[in-house]
């Protein structure tokens, strides 16, 4: 687990939304979706539930949140 990964993961959990955080972050949405999968596959568990609205944060994604602030 990297840091540049955590902070990603902060800033999608923060606007859920992937395009907006890729913005907020200054990357590509495909680069940053890859950073994510990379943490999730690396965990072991999803971390976002990816809805027609948004990302939503899963119990492990929570947990996650309260770990990296």
């Amino acid at each position: 687990m990297e840091l540049y990964q955590l902070r990603s993961f902060a800033v999608v959990a923060e606007v859920r939304h992937l395009t907006r955080a890729a913005e907020k972050l200054h990357i590509s949405q495909p680069a940053l979706s890859a950073q994510i999968k990379a943490l999730e596959d690396e965990l072991e568990v999803p971390l976002f539930e990816r809805t027609s609205s948004g990302m939503v944060l899963t119990a492990a994604g929570q947990r996650l949140l309260a770990e990296a602030e």
